[in-house]
Parts: C-alpha cells; structure tokens; sequence
C-alpha cells in the first residue's frame, strides 16, 4: 500500500499506510459506538464514577472515539519507539515506523542474532506500553468524578488509554511469532540452540497460536477483525521462518561465489534494433542483457521493455531507446542474502556486479536459485556446509518466492 511521512522521532521518519487512514475512522466508530459500556465497565472496575448519559450524546460520543482512537494510536507509536531506541542502542538501524491496518511496525535494516539483544529490543515496546497505562491511571485517578462532561470526557479518555495500552502490551507478549512474545520466545530459545533453529521453533508456535486465533475469531465471542490479525501473524511466521532460513543458507558466500562472471555474459549493442534484440533473445533463451556502447555498460534490457515495442515497430526502435539506465549495483564481496534481500526489495531480476568501477560479473535471481538448488542437494557451492536446520519444505517455499 501507498505510504506517506508524517513527520520523524528521534530522527526516525513515522509513516501512515494508506490502510490506517481506513482503520482509524472505523476505531474512532467502534469507541463511539460503545461509549456507554466502556463507560459502565470503568465504573464498576475502577469507581470512575463516570456520568454515561451525558457522553452518549450524539456529538460527544464521536468526540470521544476519534480523541480515544487518536491517543491509542499515539502509544503504537510510542511502543514502537520503545523498540527503535533500544534497537539503535545496540547498533541496529531504524529505517522507519510505519502506521497501518493491524497498528504500527518498526522496520529494522538488519535483524539481531544476539538472543541479548533481540529479548531486550522486543522487551522495550510491551514495557513502554505498561508504562503509558500505569501513567493514563494516574492521571485517571486525579481527575475527580464530576458531572461535567468536559471532567468526566477527560476521566474517560484517560481510563481508556490506561486499559487499552495495558491490553495491547498483554497482547503483544503472546507467543505469536512476529509479534514481540514471539521474538522473546525466539530469544530465550536462541540461549541453547541455533539462530535457525529457534526462528523455526518460534516461528511454529505462532503459526498455532494464529491458528488458534483464527478459530476463535470465527467460532467464538470474538470477531473478523481477529482473524485477518490471525492471517497476519500466521504470514508473518512463515515469511520470517524462511527468510532465516535462507540466511543460514547462504551464510559466509559472497556475490562472487554465485555470480555470473563477466567473460561468460552475452551483451547486446545499444544500437542494435528491437527486432535484432528479440532474435538474439529467441536463440538464446535468454530474456534480459547488459547493454554495451563503446565496450561500457550503459543499461540493461529485458524482454519486458522489448514486449513494449509494437511488432512493427521493433525495426525502428533502437535497444538504448527501451533499456533501463537505472541499474542497480552490487560489489562482488557483498553477501549473498544482501543480493537476494535487494533483488526482492526492488522487484528486479538482475544485479550489475562492479569492483572498483570494473564491471566484473551479473547476479540473477536463476543465479540464486541454483546455488539454492545445490545446497538443497548437499552441495556447497564451493564452500559451506549445508545447515542441519534447513529442510526441503523451506527452502522450496523460498523458492517459489524468489
């Protein structure tokens, strides 16, 4: 979904997903709508002593959802703060935080493998959380009960705030892999055993747990909105499982390890026509060059730019009129998974490999899923072991993700 800066924290930039701006009206519905019983629910729990007709008014009923919404939102932000502090703390870039349909997330450039450090890092958010709720209590507790509607709007936003953010660290320390009781599972387990393998023992329980979600959303006293969270951690399970697993897949080989080398490459001419380019690309089976002018490599072309160009055209039409000149680059020492994570990030099937200007080598994704191939195998590319942790179910999901 599209995504645009709000604003930064800390010099991390906060970003809304076009799906909040759909979740925060229907919060701010759903507050509104129950202003009532949270109302009752705080008198009896707590002795609010809340006036409920008066904040059931048509106006200041809405009033109410949107400033309870707002505030619930403003504390995802703060619990992912939580986490992005002491993420930084320890090393780990925050490229951004990002507001969307299921709350907030913290994109960390590089996950950690320190069990320490990854405990500490999801611990943050939950004990942020618990702290803005004992905080909105004690604020809660000084305003007095009144019959104002401006006191007892106040009492009751406060209330809310002190519930709901106690709830959401609760929720959070669950054990459903990604979420942050999954990554303490993930933590505690990395104690004892390998990185991989407790990615994938974590990884299991929040694929059960999300199940269990899931049912209970349709067959219980909870709600569809509980199962799309279901289908979210259940995703996000899987896809972090596979991602760690390609990492111990790959670890220790370099792009050079994998990579084409530049004196097996076929190149085309930038002056070369269309027609000649598809030719080439029928006879060889191959459906993306490197452009070549003057013995340097300006563009890369694929069949895709080439399917572009009407059949009658493609005569008229030169390769460097349709290659891309935004190429992506990569050195040859940069490790494999970088190669792979970029490939999939900019939806790209090639990498141009440069040392020191010289263009020495191409990366695609074929390359990649050979060398997966090979470690499936037994194999070892030339050099590494193959991980015990990684199974023949894995690695195959992450190829058909590649």
């Amino acid at each position: 979904m599209p995504r645009f800066r709000i604003g930064s924290a800390f010099g991390i930039p906060i970003q809304l997903d076009l799906t909040f701006l759909i979740v925060l009206p229907l919060f701010a519905w759903i507050i509104g709508v129950q202003v009532g019983e949270t109302a009752a629910v705080l008198n009896d729990v707590w002795g609010a002593g809340l006036p409920i007709e008066p904040l059931e008014g048509d106006v200041i009923r809405w009033v109410l959802g949107l400033a309870a919404a707002t505030g619930l939102f403003v504390g995802v932000v703060l619990h992912e703060l939580g986490h992005s502090l002491v993420a930084i703390r320890y090393g780990y870039p925050i490229s951004s935080i990002t507001l969307w349909l299921f709350g907030g997330i913290a994109q960390l450039d590089e996950m950690p493998e320190d069990w320490r450090h990854e405990l500490l890092i999801a611990l943050a958010g939950p004990i942020v959380s618990v702290a803005l709720g004992v905080l909105s209590y004690l604020a809660f507790l000084a305003v007095p009960a009144s019959s104002s509607v401006a006191l007892a709007s106040g009492k009751f936003l406060l209330g809310y705030l002190a519930l709901m953010n106690v709830a959401l660290a609760v929720f959070n320390m669950l054990p459903g892999f990604p979420m942050d009781g999954g990554r303490v599972l993930r933590a505690l387990l990395a104690r004892t055993r390998g990185y991989a393998r407790a990615t994938k023992i974590a990884a299991e329980v929040g694929k059960v747990f999300a199940i269990l979600l899931g049912l209970f959303g349709l067959f219980g006293p909870g709600s569809l909105f509980l199962v799309a969270i279901a289908f979210f951690i259940y995703l996000g399970a899987s896809g972090e499982a596979q991602q760690t697993m390609m990492k111990a897949a790959f670890e220790g080989f370099e792009v050079r390890d994998i990579m084409t080398t530049a004196d097996r490459i076929q190149t085309v001419d930038a002056g070369d026509s269309v027609a000649e380019l598809v030719e080439q690309m029928f006879r060889e089976r191959h459906t993306g060059y490197p452009v070549e002018r003057d013995g340097e490599i300006v563009g890369l072309v694929t069949l895709e730019d080439a399917r572009a160009v009407r059949d009658i055209e493609r005569e008229a039409y030169r390769v460097e009129e349709i290659m891309t000149t935004d190429l992506e680059t990569i050195g040859p020492t940069a490790s494999a998974m970088e190669a792979m994570e970029r490939l999939q990030r900019n939806n790209i099937g090639r990498l141009l490999v440069y040392d020191d200007g010289e263009f020495v080598g191409l990366l695609t994704r074929s390359d990649l899923l050979t060398a997966l191939n090979i470690i499936k195998e037994g194999g070892s590319v030339g050099r590494q072991p193959v991980p015990s942790e990684l199974t023949d179910e894995s690695l195959s999901a992450e190829r058909d993700r590649l």
